[in-house]
């Protein structure tokens, strides 16, 4: 299970990639909304990761994980972002920051890292 939130177009790319890949994706384009779902748990099964952009409308994807954490400081994150200057404003935030163009390869092998140190940990 993974959670893509990302902008329209891109959102749609990579849910096509992560769904070829067997992912079973819910996107979501409005942060504010995933964070309400997220606090109230409403989502149809156990989310067990979350890739965003650090460039959304409403908030940024720094103050979108700052705000997630509250509630799940644990949940494996991946950030995508055509600004490296970007990065140091998830110090400390338990992510995975990488940087646009994202070839599909590197966007599954990095999920599948991610999801396999979260499980890891948990065990």
């Amino acid at each position: 299970m993974c959670i893509h939130f990302n902008y329209a177009i891109q959102a749609t790319i990579r849910q096509a990639i992560l769904q070829r890949a067997g992912y079973f994706v819910i996107a979501a384009l409005d942060p504010i909304r995933a964070l309400a779902r997220f606090q109230q748990d409403e989502f149809p099964a156990v989310i067990d990761a979350l890739i965003t952009d650090h460039v959304m409308p409403g908030m940024n994807g720094a103050e979108f994980v700052r705000e997630l954490r509250k509630t799940h400081p644990a949940l494996p994150v991946m950030v995508i972002s055509g600004l490296e200057d970007a990065e140091p404003e998830y110090a400390g935030m338990n992510v995975r920051f990488l940087h646009k163009p994202l070839l599909p390869d590197l966007l599954l092998s990095n999920l599948l890292e991610l999801l396999q140190h979260s499980h890891k940990s948990a065990a």
